[in-house]
């Protein structure tokens, strides 16, 4: 069979965005497509697992620069390439998708988030202004997404809603990829340590946490590996009684991701209950489950469905620092049910959630799209 040029668009995320670079566009070039991932970063061109990156160049100006002056560069050096499909990756390109489409392409559309619901989690906006965008976000969505040729969706949740809009629409989860993060350190070698993996931020439940480590009764230190959005929020919880058990570790690379979570005992991922957090499938979780070590986690009826479905951690009020506190004490202090939720975790990867079974779905989709 023969493939043709594909080219993915991005301004907004990092180049090896896992999901983008390591996921999709290394699945796809390593099952013969011609792949092409541009950005907007400043660093340059180069080729990596057979992928072609391609550089529209960094600019500056903050957020509205990049949703503006960066796609008008990422969309002039996507036209010049002459791709048979573009895949869209930021909700930005809703509009570069439609001019593609004019120019006889075939456009498909990668819904990481739901931008409307998303939209009215933004801390930085006005609840009014915040509505009003969201409205109007939906409508462009649903009626760029109803013509373009397929629609990527980040979790199940995604799909049902873009199903209503284009029935060529696929969920392909943002599972890991089997063994990348499993550190096999023996439960023995564990540190009395947890960890927190990802963003920073107030909606991400960070002054929970930090207040939590206030109540732990267990020697446990957390193991904070990221960045803070809000530098207010950063400040804030750097004078609190609880930071004082923190090991803030800053950005840390995948190795480095490995590293933290093999020697931690559980990973938290206790999200704030906002609109856009309730249905959402966060990477860490998944990816604590593959490092083997138990999830505590908010108790959205989701979360809970799996992580108390297949015995691999416990969820708790996210608002409630006194509970968070409390379950890292309890995996802590029992230590082979902390291994044997673990195991549990690492065996649902195995089986279920991991990055091979959404590949598969990403090939069909893919070749659906070019036979449509």
């Amino acid at each position: 069979m023969s493939f043709e040029r594909v080219v993915h668009l991005t301004s907004a995320h990092p180049r090896y965005d896992t999901r983008i670079f390591y996921k999709m566009c290394s699945s796809l070039a390593a099952n013969g497509y011609d792949v092409t991932l541009v950005v907007a970063d400043g660093l340059g061109n180069e080729v990596n697992n057979g992928v072609n990156i391609v550089d529209a160049g960094a600019g500056s100006g903050g957020r509205l620069s990049r949703m503006t002056r960066a796609v008008s560069r990422v969309f002039l050096q996507a036209k010049k390439l002459n791709a048979d499909i573009y895949h869209l990756h930021d909700p930005e390109f809703v509009f570069v998708g439609l001019r593609l489409k004019r120019l006889g392409k075939k456009v498909i559309f990668d819904s990481h988030e739901d931008v409307p619901k998303q939209l009215l989690s933004k801390p930085y906006l006005n609840i009014t202004l915040l509505r009003i965008l969201s409205i109007a976000f939906g409508m462009l969505e649903r009626y760029a997404c109803s013509r373009f040729d397929g629609i990527i969706a980040a979790t199940p949740f995604i799909r049902d809603k873009f199903l209503a809009i284009n029935p060529h629409t696929v969920d392909i989860n943002n599972y890991p990829m089997i063994g990348e993060l499993d550190a096999a350190v023996p439960w023995a070698g564990k540190r009395d340590e947890i960890c927190y993996v990802g963003g920073i931020g107030a909606i991400r439940g960070i002054r929970e946490i930090v207040k939590a480590c206030e109540y732990l009764l267990s020697g446990a230190r957390l193991n904070l590996a990221g960045c803070f959005s809000e530098p207010a929020v950063e400040a804030e919880v750097k004078t609190c009684p609880g930071w004082r058990r923190v090991n803030e570790l800053g950005f840390v690379d995948r190795h480095g991701v490995r590293e933290v979570l093999g020697r931690s005992v559980a990973g938290l991922v206790t999200f704030l209950p906002l609109p856009n957090h309730i249905d959402a499938q966060p990477n860490k979780m998944f990816e604590y489950m593959s490092a083997g070590i138990p999830v505590i986690a908010s108790n959205f009826p989701l979360w809970r469905e799996i992580i108390e479905g297949n015995d691999c951690g416990i969820c708790v009020d996210p608002l409630d620092p006194a509970a968070i506190a409390a379950a890292i004490d309890y995996v802590m202090n029992n230590p082979e049910r902390a291994r044997q939720m673990g195991e549990n975790g690492r065996r649902a990867i195995l089986e279920k959630f991991n990055w091979a079974v959404e590949e598969v779905k990403l090939k069909a989709f893919y070749q659906s799209v070019l036979s449509a």
